[in-house]
C-alpha cells in the first residue's frame, strides 16, 4: 500500500519549525511495516493545498495530512479538503457539543471561530479530538482515504494511537502478524554496516533490513509480516542471529536500548556502582546515564574538572603527572577515573580528557583526541583514540561514546 505523509502550516514550509509530526507518523508507520512512500510539505494557501491533495489522491491509496484545522483565518486544510473532493461543509453537532464542554471545563467559552472547527466536508468520517478543540476526519477523495489529524503534536500522536493506526492494520488485514526488532551498534562506518550485510536480502527475503545512521550510532531495523506468529518469529530470530555474527562485537543492544541503560543493566546485574570524571566531554556522559529511569541505584558521583587545577584539587591527579604528560594523556585519564573511584568509594571509576576542538590540538595530540580512564577493584587502565569530525560537538558525543562503550566491554568481560 502506498501511504503519504502531508504537513501544512507557513511555518512547516519556512523552516520556522522543525517538522516533527511528520517525522513522528513516520516512524510509526515503520513499526507496523507499512512505510510512508513521501513527505511533502506546503503552507497555507488554498490553492497549493487543493493542487496537493489532488496530486496525492491520483498516485497514494492512504494519505496522513496534519495541520490547519484550527479556529484561525489561515488554517485552511477543512476548505482545501472538501474543495478538493468537490463537496460542501457540513456541521457535525457531535464534534460541537465536545468542543463546548471541552472550552466550559477550562472556563472559556465557544466563539465563531471555534465554531467553524465543527464544519467538516460533506462525506466524512469524523475522529473526536479528547486533548483538544479540533475534530479530526476520514475522507475519500478518489482512491485515496485522507486522515486529516491537529497539527499539535499531542493531540495528533493520540489521534493517529488511537485510530489512524488501528486503521490502517485493518484495512491491511490483522490477520497478517507484524514483528519488529531494533539493534543498536557502535564502532562502524554505516558503508562499513552495510557492506557486511549486503546479503540480507538474499539470505532473508521475506524480511526487511533499514540502516540509520543516528550519531555517532547505527540503528539497525529488523521488519517482517506473516500469517503464522512462530514461524514469523523464527525468521526474524534467525535474522537477528545473523545480524548479530556479522556485526559483533559492535552491537550493544539487541532490544533497542540505548547504550546508558545497557550499562545500567550491568552494573545493576553486578550489583557494582560509578563514578565518572569528565573533561572534554563536560558532563555529557552523566546526562545521558542519568536519563535512565533508576540510575540512583548504581551512579553515584560526577564531576566535570575542565581545569588542570580542578582536577588536582578534586580528584587528586598528581601535578608531576600534568607536568610531565599533559590534561589529555591515558595517565592522567587513568587518575582522573581512580579519583573519582576514590571519592565517590565506587565499584567502579570512568573519566574522559581530549581535544574536541575545533583550536587546541597539536601534531602529537590532534583535534579529535580523547584519552579514556577505567579503574575498578584490580585494574587501572587508560586508552587514547584519535577521531576526526572537525565539528566540536561531533567530537563530544562520539568521545563519550567511546568512553561507555569501553566500559561496556569492560564489564562484560568480569
Amino acid at each position: 500500500m502506498l501511504i503519504e505523509i502531508l504537513s501544512t502550516g507557513e511555518e512547516i514550509r519556512s523552516g520556522a519549525v522543525v517538522d516533527s509530526n511528520a517525522a513522528y507518523i513516520a516512524r510509526q508507520l515503520e513499526q507496523i511495516d507499512m512505510p510512508a512512500a513521501r513527505h511533502t510539505s506546503v503552507g497555507d494557501e488554498l490553492d497549493i493545498l487543493v493542487n496537493v491533495l489532488s496530486e496525492i489522491s491520483q498516485r497514494a491509496q492512504f494519505a496522513i495530512v496534519t495541520g490547519g484545522l484550527g479556529p484561525t483565518e489561515d488554517d485552511r486544510t477543512i476548505e482545501a479538503a472538501a474543495k478538493t473532493a468537490g463537496v460542501g461543509l457540513e456541521l457535525f453537532s457531535e464534534a460541537l457539543r465536545a468542543m463546548e464542554i471541552f472550552l466550559k471545563k477550562r472556563n472559556l467559552a465557544l466563539n465563531p471561530s471555534n465554531r467553524k472547527q465543527a464544519y467538516l466536508p460533506i462525506g466524512s468520517e469524523m475522529f473526536m479530538n479528547p486533548i483538544g478543540t479540533a475534530p479530526g476526519f476520514a475522507l475519500t477523495i478518489k482512491d485515496c482515504v485522507f486522515f486529516f489529524l491537529p497539527g499539535v503534536p499531542p493531540e495528533m500522536k493520540q489521534m493517529l494511537a488511537q485510530t489512524i493506526i488501528p486503521r490502517l492494520m485493518d484495512y491491511r488485514g490483522r490477520n497478517a502478524i507484524f514483528q519488529t526488532v531494533k539493534l543498536r551498534l557502535f564502532g562502524l562506518p554505516e558503508s562499513g554496516v552495510n557492506e557486511r550485510l549486503k546479503e540480507f536480502e538474499t539470505v532473508f527475503p521475506k524480511l526487511s533490513l533499514r540502516l540509520r545512521t543516528k550519531f555517532p550510532e547505527i540503528q539497525i531495523t529488523l521488519c517482517g509480516s506473516e500469517a503464522q506468529i512462530d514461524r514469523l518469529q523464527n525468521h526474524v530470530k534467525d535474522a537477528q542471529d545473523w545480524v548479530l555474527e556479522k556485526l559483533a562485537p559492535h552491537v550493544f543492544s539487541s532490544s533497542g536500548e540505548p547504550m546508558a541503560s545497557v550499562i545500567g543493566d550491568l552494573l545493576h546485574k553486578q550489583g557494582a556502582t560509578l563514578a565518572i570524571a569528565e573533561s572534554c566531554t563536560g558532563g555529557l556522559i552523566s546526562h545521558w546515564i542519568t536519563n535512565v529511569a533508576g540510575s540512583s541505584d548504581y551512579f553515584i558521583y560526577t564531576a566535570v574538572v575542565y581545569a588542570d587545577v580542578t582536577k588536582v584539587n578534586t580528584l587528586g591527579v598528581s601535578s608531576d603527572t600534568l607536568e610531565k604528560y599533559g590534561a589529555v594523556h591515558e595517565r592522567t585519564a587513568q587518575e582522573m577515573a581512580r579519583g573519582a573511584r576514590d571519592k565517590a568509594g565506587s565499584t567502579f571509576g570512568l573519566a574522559t580528557t581530549g581535544i574536541a576542538g575545533p583550536g587546541g590540538g597539536s601534531h602529537a595530540k590532534p583535534v579529535g583526541t580523547i584519552c579514556i580512564g577505567l579503574a575498578g577493584p584490580s585494574f587501572l587502565e587508560g586508552y587514547r583514540f584519535t577521531f576526526n569530525f572537525h565539528d566540536r560537538g561531533m567530537h563530544k558525543r562520539i568521545f563519550a561514546m567511546k568512553a561507555l562503550d569501553m566500559l561496556r566491554h569492560k564489564l562484560l568481560a568480569m
